[in-house]
């Protein structure tokens, strides 16, 4: 009787679940419910209750399972099957026709060449003509995100990461309704999966990328509610996609109401056309774009990017362009990856939006060097799908240049929908009450003395690229360099200048489990005073504390004790040394080798120092200042005792390249520039930022500007990325 009963339920347990996701998908995906809330609802109830009664039908990836497991400690480190690549932008209608001839070079011309899939490509009539179909559909500006199928159903979802490795995330994206956990089958597709009717083939792996969204009304309502409860705002839809897939509770993911699209997949065999891929994952059951359309050529194109750009105010996704390819797959093989992007796809921004507002005020943010940032405050304005209400003035100059006054009516403008910035006053707009900015004389955070100071660092070095020292072009170009100044907080115990000097300690040593919550939190628990605190603490110290656990303060404390090791050129570089970067503190480290060499040098010879490579006077300066300090040197005393241990740098090495030295422009298809710059270096070569006269090789990639313009006037040998490969594995 039990087992008729339960063939009973197994057969009500599997109609309900496809009832239940036959709504989700007409709602979620097709845009076109049909019943209310309350009847799914209500399915919803039945199937929970004959689940609850009957565990052995429970199904981890059945859509009531959309919220599932425990809060998590943290994030595991994915890797992706293949890079998830980012975009290059185009403007303009002529950089998109620029982008076109650059990729209709690199195809084969008619009588097409052999291989890379040229051939088969290139035979339909459209090719023969030199046309190209594209095809083109709405970036949505959301996260990118990376699903993985097996036999039909969703076993890991992640993040873009850097491209390479993203962020388990599997919990949280099975909250999003729009993503199905489980597969539908789909028709046979021209050149891709076989497979028929309702019975089709599902794939046995199967990878799907596309966007993780939050709807403008979604913002609103979430707005809504942080208003009545005293929270921050969120800026725009996009941070709050972001901010929710990063949450470690899957249910308060849920509580955001995300939305999915996507945008490609990869499987076996390759369909023939992006366009199909897409219609592919519509019968598969992911939401696609609607407006997607294939254009015969860059006129059908521009129509594509006008028609929507009228209905884009009114869109109810955060959207900044539109993501143009190459329709064909096989064309797209042929062309490639440069650098990061593909060649075969290009996304058009569209103009940045402009609005005006009234600045209230202008405040002052000290950053971890002691720069003091002017900060424009004013009305808050709604602009490019989000509301903003500041925007940084980076400088004095930049406010004079502006003629910028408190109470004055600016220009703001969203360059690419991201960054606010004020570009224009509106004088006529003055009523008299308008009043000057001064820059404070005193710290507002500390009351410390606040001095101007030079902020360039490499003029002679540049000077000297142009012209010889001394004659009128130089002076002119000495002047208009030095033109510039910041303000500084002169007071070394600055409470906003030791705040984000720990962030930067951290972020250097690539402690990531100390975030600048914690950090304050440690702070004003009195568990550190100073970065090399960091490297004392213990477990039962952070467990002590409310809200942290035993597990937590393990994580925390095996993190600093993998990092304590740490080559001299990071080591120097999260100094914090005013204008001592990445790149100048490996230019230091693998000069001098070790940081007694370093100390000895800046305290005695700064000659030395100014002639390294692209290093100028304010960088020995500064070098200079800090090791006199002595409070500067009990730091780094009191680090040592604490188990930092600062490595050597390599000695340098002479092999082929010695006493030759390269300049790195453009993108590289074959490898990163800093991948580049590594074999350079390895191989006893000099690499620097700029070109001079000295310079012996540049190596232009793909889009050289300036760099490649200067090696031309001067002579200098320009080779590409084919030339200088060759030179890395068969010698100069």
């Amino acid at each position: 009787m039990q087992q008729k009963n339960n063939g009973k339920v197994s057969v009500r347990v599997k109609k309900l679940r496809q009832e239940i996701a036959r709504l989700r998908a007409e709602y979620h995906i097709e845009n076109a419910p049909n019943v209310t809330d309350s009847v799914y609802e209500s399915l919803s109830r039945e199937l929970g209750t004959l689940l609850k009664d009957y565990p052995e039908f429970r199904d981890e990836n059945a859509p009531e399972n959309r919220v599932a497991g425990k809060p998590l400690d943290k994030f595991t480190k994915v890797k992706h099957g293949s890079r998830m690549l980012s975009l290059n932008d185009a403007f303009s209608y002529e950089e998109l026709y620029e982008w076109e001839k650059r990729i209709k070079k690199l195809l084969p011309p008619p009588p097409f060449g052999r291989g890379a899939g040229a051939v088969q490509a290139l035979r339909s009539p459209q090719a023969r003509r030199g046309e190209v179909n594209y095809f083109c559909e709405v970036k949505f500006d959301g996260l990118a995100v990376s699903l993985i199928y097996e036999n039909g159903k969703f076993v890991r979802g992640a993040t873009r990461g850097d491209g390479f490795v993203g962020e388990n995330i599997t919990q949280n994206l099975k909250t999003i309704n729009s993503i199905p956990l489980i597969l539908n089958s789909f028709p046979p597709a021209k050149g891709g999966i076989k497979g028929g009717g309702g019975g089709g083939e599902i794939p046995k792996y199967l990878e799907v990328r596309g966007e993780a969204l939050v709807s403008k009304k979604i913002l609103e309502h979430l707005n809504a509610k942080n208003v009545k409860e005293g929270k921050p705002l969120f800026a725009n839809t996009r941070n709050v996609a972001a901010g929710s897939l990063r949450q470690l509770d899957p249910k308060l993911v849920a509580e955001r109401k995300l939305e999915f699209s996507a945008y490609d997949m990869f499987v076996s065999p390759e369909p023939a056309t992006h366009s199909e891929k897409h219609r592919m994952l519509k019968d598969l059951g992911f939401p696609v774009d609607p407006h997607d359309a294939i254009c015969k050529n860059l006129e059908e194109v521009k129509s594509f990017i006008e028609k929507f750009g009228k209905i884009r105010p009114n869109f109810p996704y955060g959207t900044d362009g539109i993501v143009i390819s190459v329709d064909n797959i096989k064309l797209q093989n042929v062309l490639g990856v440069v650098g990061k992007a593909p060649r075969y796809m290009v996304a058009f921004k569209y103009p940045a939006e402009k609005a005006t507002t009234v600045v209230k005020e202008i405040l002052v943010n000290v950053g971890r060097t002691g720069v003091l940032t002017p900060l424009a405050v004013f009305e808050p304005t709604f602009i490019a799908g989000s509301t903003v209400s500041k925007a940084t003035l980076h400088n004095m100059d930049q406010i004079e240049r502006l003629d910028l006054r408190i109470g004055d009516t600016v220009v703001i403008e969203k360059a690419g929908d991201v960054i606010p910035k004020v570009v224009e006053v509106l004088t006529r707009m003055r009523t008299g009450v308008e009043k000057k900015f001064k820059m404070p004389t005193f710290c507002p955070v500390c009351g410390g003395k606040v001095e101007k100071k030079n902020t360039q660092s490499r003029i002679h070095k540049i000077s000297s690229h142009f012209t010889l020292k001394g004659s009128d072009m130089t002076q002119k170009f000495y002047e208009s360099a030095t033109a510039s100044v910041a303000y500084y907080c002169t007071n070394p115990k600055c409470g906003a200048k030791n705040e984000r000097y720990l962030e930067h300690f951290v972020s250097v040593f690539e402690i990531y489990e100390l975030g600048p919550k914690i950090l304050r939190r440690f702070k004003d628990e009195g568990l550190i005073t100073d970065a090399a605190d960091i490297f004392t603490l213990t477990e039962i110290e952070i467990a002590s504390l409310e809200r942290f656990g035993e597990k937590s303060a393990r994580n925390i404390i095996k993190e600093i004790e993998n990092k304590k090791k740490i080559p001299l050129a990071k080591f120097l570089s999260a100094l914090g040394i005013l204008h001592v970067g990445e790149e100048t503190a490996r230019d230091l480290a693998v000069h001098f080798g070790t940081l007694p060499k370093v100390i000895s040098v800046a305290q005695s010879n700064l000659s030395e120092i100014d002639n390294i490579e692209n290093i100028g006077p304010a960088v020995s300066k500064s070098l200079h200042e800090f090791f006199q300090n002595k409070s500067n040197l009990n730091f780094i005393k009191k680090l040592e005792q604490n188990g930092v241990v600062i490595e050597k740098a390599p000695k340098k090495t002479k092999g082929k390249f010695s006493g030759l030295s390269f300049v790195l422009t453009g993108t590289l298809a074959e490898m990163s520039r800093q991948i580049g710059k590594e074999r350079i270096l390895a191989l006893g070569g000099k690499v620097s930022g700029s070109v001079s006269k000295n310079t012996s090789f540049v190596v232009a990639g793909d889009g050289s500007g300036a760099k490649f313009t200067t090696a031309k006037k001067l002579g200098v040998k320009i080779i590409d990325e084919k030339e200088f490969l060759q030179m890395l594995n068969s010698g100069a």
